[in-house]
């Protein structure tokens, strides 16, 4: 197995197999202390001043760029801030803008509803005729026609792991005139991503999953470098202006990924997130995507042999799997619930899939076979079946 294996750098609770990466990411041992020194040295002692002082402003752009070296991106162009909804419609609506004789955004129902959501709210909208078409994922590359202006994919299924052909797809949008918008909300940190060999107009990603910037964690966005002083952001926010302390009654946007950027920067947040992105240093993507599928087709196997009440969902071939496998249970939320309770923390996606993601930098191969005696025991002897593990909670 690559060597990635960093257990130490991370805060995982006494007796827990955390296969939940793919979700949260667990806390770097360096957070506590950079999020307390940006509240006690640089928000109580310098106030209003650690906007120029400790560098807040700059935030967004600097932590965006750290980003940036795990997906492929040239430096300058990717940028922090909001949530992953607000970026997709920031992505979105900029690639209808650059087609404006089409109407149709093409993506696929495997997509994160709130991608779909953002999608959809955009549509009605704008009104004149604008649609959201989706097709299965296997039929994306059929659907893509002469009047789709963008195509907006998210890489990685959040469901199966599902993994589409970044390269691949990008280049069939291009052939047929219309815009890439890619999320990498379970790419990011999971899979060796290249967007500028991509060569696609847009992507986005949030950074709490494997990136560990922990709950609320800010998105990101990237804009290919020769679109970044056009493209335009839809939300023209204060902070995206060309010169927000100027005051100007009417918007000018920003040069570059800058005009990107919309409300005031997380600071908080960007600092947990700038602390847990040293995790990454001197490691490589490639050597991840090793170590994780090793452990995926252990897991697969074991759970295979030893679980036969469970169903694979995600694909067998690893090289069309992100950083996760799904299995299908009918009973499958009660199952993840007794797996917690024991220890094993995945999943459940509704509405029938168990989910598990493997991050090579805190788990190893002791820790799958470990998973994989407790499913068995919570399956062999029924263990779900306890009333108390079939009530819903808010989160699942």
């Amino acid at each position: 197995m690559a060597n990635v294996l960093n257990k130490e750098a991370f805060i995982i609770p006494e007796g827990v197999v955390y296969l939940d990466g793919n979700s949260l990411g667990p806390m770097p041992k360096t957070v506590p202390e950079r999020v307390a020194g940006t509240m006690n040295d640089e928000w109580a002692q310098m106030l209003i001043g650690g906007w120029n002082k400790a560098g807040w402003m700059a935030m967004p752009s600097d932590v965006g760029d750290a980003v940036g070296q795990l997906i492929g991106a040239a430096s300058g162009s990717v940028v922090m801030g909001d949530t992953l909804s607000v970026k997709v419609y920031q992505a979105l609506a900029a690639g209808l803008k650059m087609r404006p004789d089409r109407r149709v955004i093409l993506s696929d129902t495997g997509n994160f509803p709130s991608d779909l959501y953002m999608a959809e709210g955009l549509v009605g909208l704008l009104q004149q005729g604008y649609e959201l078409r989706t097709v299965a994922p296997d039929e994306v590359a059929d659907a893509i026609g002469d009047d789709v202006a963008v195509v907006m994919l998210t890489e990685v299924d959040y469901r199966t792991g599902r993994m589409h052909d970044m390269k691949t797809i990008t280049e069939m949008t291009h052939a047929a005139g219309a815009v890439m918008v890619w999320d990498l909300a379970h790419s990011a940190g999971a899979i060796p991503v290249d967007l500028a060999a991509a060569n696609c107009e847009f992507a986005v990603g949030c950074t709490y999953k494997y990136l560990n910037g922990g709950p609320g964690a800010p998105a990101f966005i990237y804009v290919r470098p020769d679109l970044a002083d056009s493209a335009e952001p839809a939300l023209s926010g204060w902070l995206g202006h060309h010169s927000p302390f100027d005051f100007d009654l009417h918007y000018k946007p920003a040069k570059g990924i800058e005009r990107m950027r919309v409300g005031t920067p997380p600071v908080l947040q960007l600092a947990a997130l700038q602390s847990a992105m040293a995790v990454w240093e001197g490691v490589s993507m490639q050597d991840v995507r090793a170590a994780s599928i090793e452990l995926q087709e252990q897991f697969i196997e074991e759970v295979e042999r030893d679980v036969p009440q469970l169903t694979l969902a995600s694909p067998r071939d690893s090289t069309v799997r992100g950083s996760q496998v799904s299995f299908r249970f009918e009973h499958g939320y009660a199952a993840m619930q007794a797996l917690i309770d024991r220890g094993v923390i995945g999943d459940f996606r509704a509405p029938e899939i168990m989910r598990f993601g493997f991050t090579p930098l805190y788990l190893d191969a002791g820790d799958v076979s470990a998973a994989v005696r407790v499913i068995k025991d919570v399956m062999e002897n029924a263990l779900w079946d306890d009333e108390n593990y079939k009530v819903r909670s808010r989160v699942t």
